[in-house]
């Protein structure tokens, strides 16, 4: 079944999207570099560039940002104020970013932030808000960062959380995978929070089977 989603994602990003060569280069630098392939697909990149677009969104926060390819798709659909802040671990993959959000044209837009997201978060200032947040770092951490992502929320914040379907492991509640317990339980904590609308949506394709989620904060 890969080989046909592969196809099929293939198919569509190539009716779909222009070609990109700034974007197809970051992905060679990425892998250049040593880091891993686990960036999104050029048609889920497009995907997070329009929840950007729809939402109007002036500040977006993102957790993991890897080589900064998905940052690069969310940082094009600011408008020129605005602002993405990315939380990354590795200081080599925080390195290879900031080099390619130079490349795509949009560092001026995107801070960088060395280190575990755990205890940057601790830093931001009590009244920090953001429009959109998209959360895609280590799934043990999962449900503390939708904790703090709710501190950062206000009415209308759309918080999106990737990789929550582990190819079908997050419906085993004996799974001995951290990443599937802390998986679960971010969407545990996300059904059980009156100021969520929340939806989750299986996906195939280039990245296997997968899927996210989105929570919509009303109050």
């Amino acid at each position: 079944m890969q080989k046909l989603w592969s196809e099929v994602d293939n198919y569509l990003i190539e009716q779909l999207l222009p070609a990109d060569p700034v974007l197809e280069k970051i992905l060679e630098n990425n892998q250049r570099e040593g880091l891993p392939a686990i960036d999104v697909a050029a048609n889920q990149g497009q995907l997070l560039a329009l929840f950007v677009r729809m939402t109007g969104a002036r500040r977006v926060l993102e957790i993991g940002t890897l080589g900064g390819y998905s940052t690069v798709w969310m940082a094009r659909e600011l408008p020129d104020d605005g602002k993405l802040i990315t939380l990354e671990f590795s200081s080599h993959h925080a390195q290879v970013a900031r080099q390619n959000l130079q490349l795509a044209g949009v560092a001026n837009k995107v801070d960088v932030i060395e280190g575990p997201a755990l205890d940057s978060l601790t830093v931001f200032e009590p009244n920090t808000f953001f429009d959109l947040i998209f959360i895609d770092a280590d799934k043990p951490n999962n449900p503390h960062y939708l904790e703090w992502a709710l501190k950062f929320s206000r009415p209308g914040t759309l918080i999106i959380g990737d990789n929550v379907v582990r190819e079908g492991e997050v419906t085993h509640p004996e799974s001995k995978d951290k990443s599937v317990q802390g998986v679960r339980k971010f969407i545990e904590l996300m059904g059980n929070n009156p100021r969520l609308t929340c939806t989750a949506l299986q996906t195939v394709g280039l990245k296997g089977w997968d899927g996210f989620t989105l929570a919509w904060v009303k109050h």
